[in-house]
């Protein structure tokens, strides 16, 4: 069985043997595996760094992106999740069916250098800007995790960067964070009744992955992997929540079924949506064919603001004093 969950599985999807097996890396094997990074500079204890299975970069990046325009491409069902952003009218978009595989796409859109990120053991979508100190920074992935979430790391300095909350977790770095882009987890179709205009992200090799196939069948309804945290009380680990941040505190953190159930909601003057056609990337065998989740979209002020849907454990582990609203 674990051979064929294996061979099924890429990157860090693997991360669950590693924790059936107890496997745990550390500041002296990561020297020995050629990191550079400065591990006397931290944010936190490194002791829940697990390795995710294969090596750095053993989940490719994406640097030297390929787009076509959005109108008349056939490539995508109208369901299919994608990253939509737009910076200064250029718009993008991002499918999960490519990300899934890649987890980083270092972009430049609008003339804002971006890395495109999403980490599918958390179902976590965000988009950060690449400019640090004057730097701009190209991402790739370390094949670690920390609470079931992806580890980055800039190839300039080698420090290490926590996806969920774009800090730096070791390194030079440490403590600094990227700044958060306002994106929009959706269907392609509303995508391009969006952005007519709008280009779509391409594999540059269509058959280096089986791209459109969910290797992760049905995670969204069953447990984390490699998760060793406290689980949110009183609700689904695994639920979809919104996650919006504030920089004033504790985020916004609603269930999305909240939001489904109940028209759009107001919380501290953002308002957040639902709107039916997007699949999970996370359920069926083919991301085409995943159940109907619906597309979150939060405002304030009538402009777009950055949010993220994840799961309840995630929001949990990272916002622990935030209440997650169920009603």
């Amino acid at each position: 069985m674990r051979a064929q969950f294996e061979s099924a599985l890429p990157g860090a999807c693997l991360a669950v043997f590693v924790f059936f097996t107890g496997a745990q890396a550390d500041p002296l094997q990561w020297k020995a595996e050629g990191w550079k990074t400065d591990f006397e500079k931290t944010t936190e204890k490194l002791d829940r760094v697990l390795s995710g299975g294969p090596p750095r970069d053993g989940i490719p990046s994406i640097d030297n992106p390929k787009f076509v325009e959005a109108a008349g491409h056939s490539g995508l069902a109208d369901n299919e999740p994608v990253i939509g952003l737009s910076i200064s009218g250029d718009a993008r978009a991002y499918p999960l069916r490519v990300l899934t595989w890649h987890e980083i796409v270092n972009d430049t859109v609008g003339g804002i250098p971006v890395a495109v990120t999403y980490c599918p053991l958390c179902n976590s979508s965000l988009v950060f800007e690449r400019s640090v100190d004057g730097e701009t920074l190209e991402f790739g992935t370390t094949g670690k995790l920390k609470d079931s979430n992806l580890i980055m790391y800039d190839r300039r300095s080698e420090s290490w960067w926590q996806q969920f909350s774009g800090e730096a977790i070791a390194g030079i770095h440490a403590g600094e964070k990227l700044t958060l882009l306002p994106s929009r987890l959706q269907s392609w179709a509303q995508f391009k009744a969006d952005h007519p205009g709008g280009e779509v992200l391409v594999p540059n090799d269509p058959e280096l992955r089986d791209y459109g196939r969910n290797p992760y069948v049905g995670y969204d309804s069953g447990r984390p992997f490699l998760y060793d945290g406290q689980l949110p009380p009183g609700i689904d680990p695994m639920q979809r929540v919104v996650v919006v941040r504030r920089g004033d505190g504790d985020p916004i953190v609603v269930t999305m079924n909240l939001v489904r159930d109940s028209g759009p909601i107001e919380r501290g003057g953002h308002v957040i949506a639902w709107e039916a056609g997007q699949s999970s990337a996370l359920d069926a065998p083919e991301i085409a064919r995943g159940r109907d989740i619906g597309t979150i979209s939060v405002h304030k002020g009538g402009r777009d603001v950055a949010y993220d849907v994840t799961f309840a454990f995630v929001a949990h582990a990272f916002y622990p004093q935030a209440e997650i609203a169920t009603q």
